[in-house]
């Protein structure tokens, strides 16, 4: 900025104060510049980039399809604390969505339904940090009310005309289906293999298929819609939930504040009402 004309009468003591106060102006531009290079908050976007900033703005959040419920109560909760920021949800099949990552979807955190896809996301140095595991959850068999086909059992599932429906064996459900298939020393033979568990769900509620092998979790929130049986071989196939943020991600502040949530106490209890188990390490 141009300095406005000394005062007649006393130029050399003007110019003498002003210099005077510029020195230490410029000592402190010069001792601050260089933190903000190395990773201030970012100006006019509201997005933090350290995890020690106030959250705020927006991020996308791609989650599992089986997270949809209890993410969705988080993420409002997430607003609710933190105002001015927003949390846009993304829901899939694990292996879609890091498929879609490494492909460079825009995405700030990611939570799997395994560690294979979380893995992949890793391999490819697209994780920011170590993925911490949040939640687990056990594969049941779902049946439309009344279980016309009188499925009672895993083995039952293997019957001549039953039309069972599971996910695809690259999708976390599908492989545990697969899993729990072989612990029983069963061939299973379904008509249908879909890219989400919520798909699977969803063949079930429609009368589409007499059974489905899904999550405890979405039987929990399909409600009366479908019912829920348990069987001893989903021991065998426990799924691990972690979540991770994304090196590519531009919000990290809200990013951290969002997975700190879930893995939080506040978030584990919507976890645990929605049916998943801890996660551990």
């Amino acid at each position: 900025m141009k300095q406005p004309p000394a005062r007649s009468g006393h130029p050399p003591l003007r110019k003498h104060v002003l210099s005077l106060g510029v020195l230490p102006v410029v000592a402190l531009l010069l001792a601050v510049l260089p933190g903000c290079a190395a990773g201030g908050s970012a100006t006019g976007t509201g997005a933090g980039t350290t995890a020690n900033d106030k959250p705020s703005g927006e991020i996308t959040v791609f989650a599992a399809a089986s997270l949809k419920q209890a993410f969705a109560e988080l993420a409002g909760t997430f607003e609710a604390e933190h105002p001015g920021t927003s949390v846009a949800l993304s829901f899939a099949g694990s292996s879609d969505l890091a498929s879609q990552i490494s492909q460079g979807a825009p995405a700030d955190v990611f939570a799997s339904a395994d560690t294979a896809n979380m893995k992949k996301v890793q391999d490819a140095g697209l994780a920011d940090g170590t993925p911490e595991n949040f939640a687990t959850n056990t594969l049941a068999i779902a049946v439309p009310p009344g279980n016309p086909a009188g499925v009672t059992s895993l083995k039952d599932l293997a019957r001549p005309g039953i039309k069972l429906v599971t996910c695809a064996r690259q999708v976390p459900c599908g492989a545990a289906a697969a899993r729990v298939a072989q612990a029983a020393g069963l061939t299973l033979s379904p008509v249908s293999e879909e890219n989400a568990v919520t798909d699977v769900l969803g063949k079930v509620t429609s009368g589409e298929a007499d059974a489905g092998l899904v999550y405890g979790t979405d039987i929990k929130a399909a409600g009366t819609r479908a019912a829920g049986i348990q069987f001893p071989e989903a021991g065998s196939a426990v799924n691990t939930y972690p979540i991770t943020g994304l090196a590519g991600g531009r919000n990290k502040a809200a990013a951290h504040a969002f997975m700190d949530l879930v893995a939080g106490p506040e978030g584990q209890k919507v976890l645990a009402a929605a049916g998943f188990g801890p996660g551990g390490q």
